[in-house]
């Protein structure tokens, strides 16, 4: 049973949710062309790691690889909506995930990993630092062919150019918000709050894969843990669009949004710092591609992102953005391998943008309180008919 995590969220909101999980995990039908999915293997590549999540058990059926292109055959056998991660040697940096794996379900994890060492992890119910063992990567993987290879990595360096234009829209449009929130200028640090988000939605990914600095500037309140601080954007979200009914709650004094502000200052500095330093591989771009679809799924179609200022459909057509753009940069390899499926892809990203552009006013958009419970479901159809064959991507480039 879907429960909604704020009372705020409606309860249709949250069926919806649960039914883009299934849609998006389970696949549709098309009379759209065949893709090399569609020809029977459902297009998973072959011989993946079997991986078995329940309730409380994570079991990898192996736990060494030859370094290369790894395929995770990921199987939920508990209760509970899961997802699966490999982590990188520091345990906190991600290589790869999949989420939104209904009880059932099976969905499927396709990286490219150096040798050394991970971490592998199921979070059964999505949350906490999830069941873990370690997984080790040898040096003795496939190469892929030289002529792919160039072409994957021109992708590499296109969506590098993109991330770091994106960080450093989102570090300008920060300060300026910061700036404003901390002289008591309220009007104009709403004005400013979901048009500087943007910036971090479209590259969330990347942003993601820190996973000590993620929780600190985009962390819901609905998702805190006990005893855990909340800090970043929805914290001043809030305090900004204080609810009336809030029970027994103060909101900040000035001392505190003095404190709060200059951190997601400095925290932003600090993700400008990392994210210089990153080298993209391909499984990166096409993997991170799906997780703005997910993204969309389990937070903007439910209107639980932006609890307080009901700005989701800024955040949800970033997440498109960001997913097209990933996309982009790897469509001359889709349009070699499988040029089916780079036309399917196509296609429905021109519907979905289509349909958010009704709810355009101006620069930005209307309030997701404006939407009706058809025209939210209509956003959630298409979201589940562009992440079926985005989630091929990976397996189509590398495989």
């Amino acid at each position: 049973m879907c429960v909604p995590k704020h009372p705020a969220a409606p309860a249709v909101l949250c069926a919806l949710a649960a039914t883009t999980i299934l849609l998006a995990s389970a696949g549709c039908t098309s009379n759209e062309p065949r893709t090399s999915a569609d020809r029977g293997d459902g297009g998973r590549a072959k011989g993946g790691i079997a991986v078995s999540s329940t309730d409380d058990t994570c079991s990898v059926s192996t736990t060494r690889a030859a370094s290369g292109t790894l395929v995770f055959d990921v199987t939920n056998d508990g209760s509970k909506v899961t997802e699966f991660y490999l982590y990188r040697a520091d345990g906190k940096t991600i290589a790869g995930e999949v989420e939104n794996i209904g009880p059932g379900l099976t969905r499927q994890l396709v990286v490219r990993a150096q040798p050394g060492t991970y971490t592998t992890a199921c979070k059964p119910g999505m949350s906490g630092d999830g069941i873990r063992a370690k997984f080790t990567v040898t040096g003795s993987g496939r190469a892929v062919a030289g002529a792919d290879q160039r072409l994957l990595d021109q992708a590499a360096a296109r969506y590098r150019s993109y991330v770091t234009s994106e960080v450093d829209k989102l570090l300008s449009g920060t300060k300026q918000f910061v700036a404003a929130y901390k002289a008591g200028q309220y009007d104009r640090a709403r004005e400013l709050y979901a048009p500087v988000r943007v910036h971090w939605e479209r590259i969330e990914p990347v942003a993601e894969s820190f996973g000590d600095l993620d929780p600190k500037m985009d962390l819901r309140e609905a998702d805190l843990a006990q005893g855990q601080t909340w800090t970043g954007w929805h914290l001043l979200e809030k305090d900004l669009w204080w609810p009336a009914d809030a029970p027994g709650a103060q909101r900040l004094t000035d001392a505190e949004r003095t404190k709060y502000a200059d951190q997601l200052l400095a925290d932003t500095r600090d993700l400008r710092k990392r994210v210089a330093t990153l080298e993209y591989q391909p499984d990166q771009l096409a993997n991170g591609a799906k997780e703005l679809l997910d993204e969309v799924a389990t937070g903007k179609v439910t209107g639980e992102e932006e609890i307080w200022s009901h700005t989701d459909l800024y955040d949800f057509q970033a997440n498109v953005d960001g997913a097209r753009e990933a996309f982009d940069a790897l469509r001359p390899v889709v349009d070699k391998k499988d040029p089916a499926l780079g036309k399917v892809i196509e296609q429905r990203f021109t519907v979905l943008r289509k349909q958010l552009g009704e709810y355009r006013r101006g620069d930005g958009f209307v309030s997701y309180t404006d939407l009706s419970q058809a025209q939210v479901k209509q956003l959630s159809d298409s979201v589940n008919a562009l992440a079926e064959p985005l989630s091929r991507l990976t397996a189509t480039i590398l495989v």
